[in-house]
This record gives structure tokens, C-alpha cells and sequence, in this order.
């Protein structure tokens, strides 16, 4: 992943992924700003009216690798989705973009959180904490691991002839990039390692869903700027449900 965030150092040195905020400025010649700065083509839209900042900044963030994910599996009306990792940043958005597809959605999360995947959409639900996914009777045209903890073998019993695997992360021994490359070789159950890409068409359609009630961002825990330390180490732990947000105050 460091060839694309940067070998020895990030490339972008900011502390977070999505923002939401006022624009203060603009101009040809800016260089520098107090928080930051975007180029007017960038991956910008004009906030939903309906959200503050703190729910606005967290809707695009996992959002759009689920979105990534979901469009070149062309998730379509009346298939069937299982999405394994429901409750993270990528898996809740997941769940609530395939629904508004009008697919049937099947989410794995653990006991507690189960109401919470429930009320994103899922109209069943795997509780991994007592049983094994990959063991369900039920077959589907998607996988999506939005945590990337399984592997294609292991989820290759739960797809439909020419069903389709996604996760999030590299796989075992990274073997998911080269698995993809060579699916367009062979026919039937293949997987695909989409890279997700940022443009202003991308943050209109989450913004579309967020003004017609389509899509909520799930966010676990707000911190103060004061506190991103602490929010680090709580991400770290590997717990979150959905996204932590920091909030920058100004000073005055």
C-alpha cells in the first residue's frame, strides 16, 4: 500500500481522510491555508443540507471503497450480497449502498451490534461470534469482506456459479490483485481488487443519498482536535463501529 501513500513518508501529510468545513478563500496562487487546501477540481461537493459537520466529514469515508466495490460487481436489483464485516467504516456503508440497489443483503457482526446492522438494511444476519459464515447454506451472487479477513478459498463454497469475491485488503500472501488479474482468463466464480478513485461525480451521489435518507454515515466517537491522540490509539484497538471523527475547533 505504500506505493500508493508513500514509500518512505505519507505523501499527503494531514491528519485524517475526509473534511468537511467552510471554504474561507479561493484563488490561483494559493500555497498555503491553516487547515488545508484542495484544488477546485477536486473531490468536493457542496455539503447536504441536512447534516452538521461532524456527520458530513465521516460520508465518504469507507463510503467510497464500498461504492468502489459495489460498481464493479454491478450489484444489481434482486441479487443476493453477503457483506462480512457489517459494522466497520466500509461494511455499514456497504450494507446501505447495496440496498438502495435493491439487492438483499446479508450481514456478518457480532452479537451486540446486531440491531445496529438490522436498522442499516441487512435482512439477515451472521452473528460470527457463534457461528462460521462460511458455512452458510445459502449462496450469493457477492462477497464482500469489508475487513479483509477471509480469503477467496474459503468464501469460494458461498458463491453462485459466476458469483463474484471482493475484500478490502491484499489477502493472504497478497495473493487478491493477482487472483483478479487472472480471473478474466477462466470463467465462473472469480475475484475482483478494484482501486477506488476520487472525483466530484463520486461525492454527489453520496450526497443525493444523505438528502434522501438512502445513506447515514455510521460514526462510533467524536474527539476533540486536542484529542487526536487518543483517537488514534481507539481506532488502533481495532473496535470502532464505523468512523471516529475529529473536530477542529478554532483557537479563537
Amino acid at each position: 500500500m505504500r506505493t500508493f501513500t508513500g514509500l518512505i513518508r505519507p505523501r499527503a501529510t494531514v491528519l485524517g481522510n475526509e473534511f468537511a468545513g467552510v471554504v474561507e478563500a479561493v484563488g490561483g496562487g494559493v500555497t498555503h491555508a491553516e487547515y488545508m487546501s484542495v484544488p477546485e477540481n477536486g473531490s468536493l461537493a457542496n455539503m447536504p443540507a441536512n447534516v452538521t459537520y461532524e456527520q458530513a466529514a465521516p460520508s465518504t469515508e469507507g463510503a467510497h471503497y464500498a461504492l468502489s466495490h459495489i460498481k464493479a460487481a454491478r450489484i444489481r436489483d434482486g441479487q443476493d450480497v453477503l457483506v462480512y464485516g457489517a459494522t466497520g467504516a466500509i461494511g455499514s456503508a456497504a450494507v446501505q449502498l447495496v440496498k438502495t440497489l435493491g439487492a438483499n443483503v446479508t450481514a456478518v457482526c457480532d452479537t451486540e451490534h446486531m440491531d445496529l446492522v438490522r436498522g442499516l438494511g441487512a435482512e439477515k444476519l451472521i452473528d460470527y461470534t457463534t457461528e462460521d459464515f462460511t458455512k452458510d447454506q445459502q449462496t450469493y451472487d457477492v462477497v464482500l469482506d469489508a475487513v479483509g479477513k477471509s480469503s477467496f478459498s474459503q468464501c469460494k463454497p458461498l458463491l453462485k456459479p459466476g458469483g463474484i469475491y471482493i475484500s478490502s485488503e491484499l489477502g493472504p500472501h497478497a495473493q487478491n490483485p493477482l487472483l483478479a488479474l487472472i480471473a478474466p482468463l477462466h470463467r465462473g466464480k472469480k475475484v475482483m481488487f478494484p482501486i477506488p478513485k476520487h472525483d466530484q461525480e463520486m461525492m454527489g451521489y453520496f450526497k443525493e443519498l444523505i438528502e434522501s435518507g438512502q445513506f447515514k454515515p455510521v460514526i462510533d466517537r467524536t474527539y476533540p482536535l486536542d484529542q487526536i491522540v487518543e483517537a488514534y490509539r481507539y481506532v488502533e484497538t481495532g473496535q470502532k463501529i464505523g468512523n471516529v471523527v475529529v473536530s477542529v475547533e478554532p483557537s479563537y
